[in-house]
């Protein structure tokens, strides 16, 4: 888990980022923003960490914020990082958790 999760949790349990997010969301149609799929998560192209958590001009400004599906998302994240772990996908806090699998999967 991330060293800011608690300040970050905070945050997105916020009334200034649900007001904000369900703004943006919903000016940009609720579809994902690259790929124009249905869109799952308000992502912060520069991301929140311990050092920007309380500037609202990275957490709050919508010229940082992008509307994505989950798997342009995710996508994001790991081309990012070197270490992709299958089995894994970030949740609506930055966290990485299992995958459910679907009873298809099985």
């Amino acid at each position: 888990m991330r060293e800011y999760s608690a300040a970050a949790k905070k945050f997105y349990n916020s009334k200034a980022w649900r007001k904000t997010r369900d703004a943006y969301i919903g000016s940009i149609d609720y579809m994902c923003e690259r790929c124009g799929d249905a869109g799952y998560i308000v992502h912060h192209i520069e991301h929140i960490d311990n050092n920007n958590i309380n500037d609202v001009n990275v957490t709050l400004n919508w010229d940082n914020l992008e509307y994505l599906c989950l798997d342009c998302h995710n996508t994001e994240h790991f081309a990012t990082h070197s270490n992709v772990v299958e089995g894994v996908s970030f949740n609506q806090y930055g966290e990485l958790v299992p995958i459910s699998k679907t009873k298809n999967d099985k």
